[in-house]
């Protein structure tokens, strides 16, 4: 009885029935992916014929190559198996009548009971597989059909566009009164066709080339016309500081022309990026990207969307500027160099920033992962003075002057890097770093 009760309460506390075929697991095997066991026989059909299947229970692909062997498990259900045989016959050799003859019937009818229970699962989970195939079945065929109609209006929209060419071809030839006007007129053309695949190549470098000169004369433009703010903000008291100290040293903020002579030319690093933002115009602008991109493998590559500039500083002051006015969520600031690829800025001890994010869209620094409220409308530029003579970093709106937002106090002396921080992947926010020159 003793080894009965070890038994029922292993089998409570540890499953080794196959989810699948519901018996005791055969040649148990696990996925490496969500660590589920099943029976070999059971997951082998699924794989068949595909590159991944899914994890019968949580839907998390896989491929045969992530099958590995649970020997331990294996060992175990073993070992039960033998237990449970060995009750079996010692219920059977039995010889000595009971007390109660309804116990003795009731356990036929609870296996009978349960046995009726694991077929329906498996009927109800057949059905289920078989509902599943044919809904990928019908929607692989429908993507199939769409895209055979797409690639046929393509054709014909470059088909007529081709025509259209040659038009404007033997016109130009009838003006300039050329010998190539016969040619065109009389003979057909002898320009050998071009292939499908040759079409949309020559249509998708047009767009990408244009789509690069847009970009670059938008971003033109913003650095040409800098955003206005009302003049009442420029006379507002800027922010005390953390530190007395540092509020005493900077009372009033900075005129540009002093601010400006330590101008740092700051650019994005690709090898500090994550997969998911993308970097254009000279490495000065970072955006996020609609689908991930293919960078090189590095072990310092950010896990979050979060990027990091190339020049680092550990002496004298520096100055740059970031434009925040295409993003509706983002952090700038400052971070040493060995921030885990999975740290957000402020919120380390060695990073600091200040940050425009929040159901309420509200403006605050960030520190240690402490957050101080600073009751300022969103700057559309920001700008950062870097003093490590003093160990302090200070953040300013820039409108046409400078407003202290911030000043922290810095407790490193190891080099630190521009950083900046996206909100919302799904979203296309931008940042840009603004190009500020020496007065």
């Amino acid at each position: 009885m003793a080894a009965a009760v070890s038994v029922e309460r292993l089998l409570d506390a540890v499953e080794l029935r196959c989810a699948f075929c519901l018996q005791f697991l055969s040649d148990p095997v696990l996925l490496a992916g969500c660590a589920h066991s099943f029976c070999r026989a059971c997951l082998l059909p699924l794989c068949r014929g595909k590159l991944r299947a899914c994890c019968p229970l949580c839907r998390q692909g896989f491929q045969q190559k992530d099958l590995r062997p649970n020997r331990e498990l294996a060992a175990l259900v073993s070992l039960v198996s033998e237990v449970v045989k060995e009750e079996e016959l010692e219920t059977r050799d039995e010889t000595k009548p009971c007390s109660d003859g309804s116990s003795v019937g009731r356990r036929p009818q609870e296996k009978e009971y349960a046995s009726q229970i694991r077929r329906q699962i498996t009927e109800d989970f057949c059905r289920m597989r078989e509902y599943v195939d044919r809904q990928e079945r019908n929607t692989l065929m429908l993507i199939e059909q769409e895209q055979k109609a797409a690639q046929k209006k393509t054709e014909g929209t470059i088909h007529q566009l081709c025509g259209e060419a040659n038009k404007l071809t033997d016109i130009k030839a009838q003006m300039n009164n050329s010998p190539e006007r016969e040619r065109y007129k009389g003979a057909p053309s002898t320009k050998p066709k071009m292939t499908l695949d040759e079409k949309l190549n020559v249509v998708k470098t047009a767009v990408e080339d244009l789509k690069r000169k847009l970009e670059i004369l938008l971003l033109g433009y913003a650095q040409q016309f800098p955003p206005v703010q009302p003049p009442d903000l420029y006379q507002e008291t800027s922010v005390c500081s953390l530190s007395p100290v540092s509020a005493a040293r900077n009372p009033e903020p900075m005129i540009s022309s002093q601010i400006s002579q330590w101008a740092a030319d700051v650019a994005f690093d690709v090898g500090r990026i994550n997969k998911h933002l993308v970097i254009t115009a000279q490495n000065r602008t970072v955006m996020v990207s609609s689908s991930p991109i293919d960078y090189e493998p590095s072990p310092k590559r950010f896990c979050i969307s979060q990027v990091m500039c190339s020049q680092s500083f550990s002496a004298g002051c520096h100055y740059w500027e970031v434009i925040t006015k295409e993003s509706d969520g983002w952090a700038v600031g400052v971070a040493h160099e060995m921030i885990g690829k999975r740290d957000r800025l402020g919120r380390t001890e060695h990073s600091w920033c200040v940050e425009w994010l929040g159901p309420k869209k509200q403006l605050s620094a960030w520190h240690r992962n402490q957050e101080t409220l600073l009751h300022r409308d969103k700057p559309l530029k920001v700008g950062v003075f870097l003093e490590l003579q003093r160990k302090t970093v200070s953040f300013y709106s820039i409108t046409d002057k400078e407003m202290l937002l911030h000043t922290f106090e810095i407790t490193t002396s190891n080099p630190l890097y521009p950083a900046c921080w996206l909100y919302g992947l799904e979203r296309n926010g931008s940042l840009t770093l603004s190009h500020t020159n020496r007065r």
